[in-house]
């Protein structure tokens, strides 16, 4: 796989669980939260979605009629994480951006949500560092 199937792949998968405007071949719009996606095929699943005001809870919908995918939300900046993280526990922070995750000193791990695995002393401060970084993020 090359480096730019990898990085598609990588914006691909960053969709997931955003909200999205679906556009098809035949001009409908979907709106609705991207809960399913198959990156060979961008075959789609999305919750609560709506089509010209018409609430679905799910909808599938084949790669074959998927015109667009668009999202108003900026994603997670993973990278910057990675790298604010780097400066508290240098040499200790693997990225993994393409599944959507950090490893800090190979017990903690961190996401888009904050520390999903690990306890203690080390998740407390990567928490921590976390909470600056999204304050900062806001502002």
């Amino acid at each position: 796989m090359s480096v730019a199937q990898r990085k598609y792949f990588t914006e691909v998968a960053a969709l997931a669980d955003k909200t999205v405007a679906v556009v098809t071949t035949n001009g409908k719009i979907y709106n609705g939260t991207l809960i399913g996606i198959n990156p060979d095929n961008l075959s789609l699943s999305l919750a609560d979605a709506t089509e010209s005001g018409k609430q679905l809870h799910r909808i599938i919908l084949n790669g074959a009629i998927v015109a667009q995918i668009s999202t108003a939300e900026k994603p997670f900046d993973l990278k910057s994480l990675a790298g604010r993280l780097e400066k508290v526990f240098p040499t200790m922070v693997k990225l993994y951006e393409d599944q959507g995750f950090i490893w800090v000193m190979d017990k903690v791990k961190l996401t888009e949500k904050g520390v999903v695995e690990g306890s203690g002393p080390a998740a407390d401060r990567v928490q921590k560092v976390y909470e600056t970084f999204m304050s900062e993020a806001k502002a």
